[in-house]
């Protein structure tokens, strides 16, 4: 082989092969955060049906809670518009994974995102589940009780996790959305449902005939929820928390929404 023809086969190796390379280095970049920069906006997604987190407002049909509020003072922090998108519970991971937010505030714990390959924030609650009887109900009052007994759960939700955990319960009855387990409670449907605690709360100032055990049964660690690969701006979002927790605008959301005894 003559010492031209050995050049050109090196020379047309090297330039695909720094084709590849240059291939690969796209695909491998984050854009998460400089997407979000450029479009001077986050999208937002979770489910309106959760109060005190998120849910519409009866009476202006305004969707509004603590992870509303939150998101808000977190686009403040990083300059940036916050599109909020309401969807079904069970569709918003792969909506996250199409595209469809930058990421979840949905008051959604790491053990429930963590059915697929996200990217997750810093825990930004923790909540704790707990489990509501109908009040005149003497019989349960501890989780080694609620053996033989109808339990009711949302699906998909972390509550959904602790009551699968657990041996002996006759029926787990899963609904779509709390609202209808605690209907269900209500009419002697169930005898039991388990739920977020803050979520509880709500329901049962609206609902007298309805008590929380004092004893909660599981704790989650709620986070934001990214697309898998979106580290940059899971970083950028750590640090607005991280943010708005010293500069006191967290506590008072907090303090707005999450207490409510």
């Amino acid at each position: 082989m003559n010492n031209k023809l050995l050049i050109l086969i090196i020379g047309t190796v090297l330039m695909f092969s720094g084709c590849v390379s240059s291939s690969e280095a796209q695909i491998d970049e984050d854009l998460s955060w400089k997407n979000v920069e450029e479009n001077g906006v986050l999208k937002v997604g979770f489910c309106a049906t959760w109060p005190p987190f998120e849910s519409r407002n009866e009476t202006t049909g305004e969707i509004e809670g603590f992870d509303v509020d939150l998101a808000k003072a977190l686009g403040e922090e990083l300059g940036v518009e916050v599109e909020i998108i309401d969807a079904e519970w069970q569709a918003l991971l792969g909506g996250l994974s199409k595209g469809d937010y930058d990421t979840l505030i949905t008051c959604m714990s790491k053990k429930e995102a963590s059915v697929e390959n996200v990217e997750m924030s810093d825990v930004y609650y923790e909540l704790n589940d707990v489990i509501v009887v109908r009040i005149d109900n003497n019989e349960i009052t501890s989780v080694s009780d609620l053996s033989g007994k109808i339990v009711g759960v949302q699906l998909g939700f972390g509550s959904e996790q602790a009551v699968d955990a657990l041996s002996g319960i006759q029926e787990i009855k899963r609904y779509n959305y709390n609202p209808e387990a605690m209907i269900d409670l209500q009419n002697n449907r169930s005898d039991a449902v388990f739920v977020g605690y803050t979520y509880a709360l709500s329901e049962i100032s609206k609902c007298p005939d309805l008590k929380v055990l004092d004893t909660p049964v599981a704790s989650a660690e709620i986070a934001m929820v990214q697309k898998e690969g979106a580290k940059e701006l899971t970083a950028k979002l750590n640090e607005a928390l991280s943010k708005i927790k010293e500069n006191g605008m967290y506590d008072e959301i907090q303090d707005k929404w999450l207490i409510l005894e």
